[in-house]
């Protein structure tokens, strides 16, 4: 149970750290080093701290993931990652900051994500794969 506790961390934190990076590298033109200026950086620095709390986020992901690890067989731990897929596009649908289309092709592949995640997880395909 402790695997799947890391897991959801893992995928939640996983997920936050997209669309926070999403968020904040759409606020900021597209940038050269040579147009770094101490200016534009304070211009910039909410998306950029925004963009550096993503990195953040990525980093405690794979703490967490180290856990998972720990705890859980590989089989049934890759799996989880796959639902931050399915949570990364329903909240960009979802929350209007992001502003994406929901599109019947793309919600059905995360049911179909959803459902592969259901399937391998499953206890009759772990007591099948046991015994065969």
């Amino acid at each position: 149970m402790r695997g799947y506790f890391w897991g959801a961390a893992s995928v939640l934190l996983v997920t936050l750290a997209q669309l926070l990076m999403k968020w904040g590298m759409a606020q900021i033109p597209l940038l050269s080093f040579a147009s770094l200026t101490p200016a534009l950086l304070s211009e910039y620095e909410l998306p950029l701290l925004v963009v550096i709390g993503g990195i953040f986020g990525y980093a405690l992901s794979m703490l967490c993931w180290f856990f998972v690890l720990r705890n859980l067989s590989l089989s049934r731990a890759y799996p989880l990652l796959s639902l931050s897929y399915a949570l990364v596009y329903l909240a960009a649908v979802m929350l209007p900051w992001f502003n994406e289309p929901a599109c019947v092709l793309k919600s059905l592949g995360v049911l179909l994500i959803l459902f592969g995640v259901w399937l391998i997880s499953s206890k009759a395909v772990a007591k099948a794969s046991e015994q065969g």
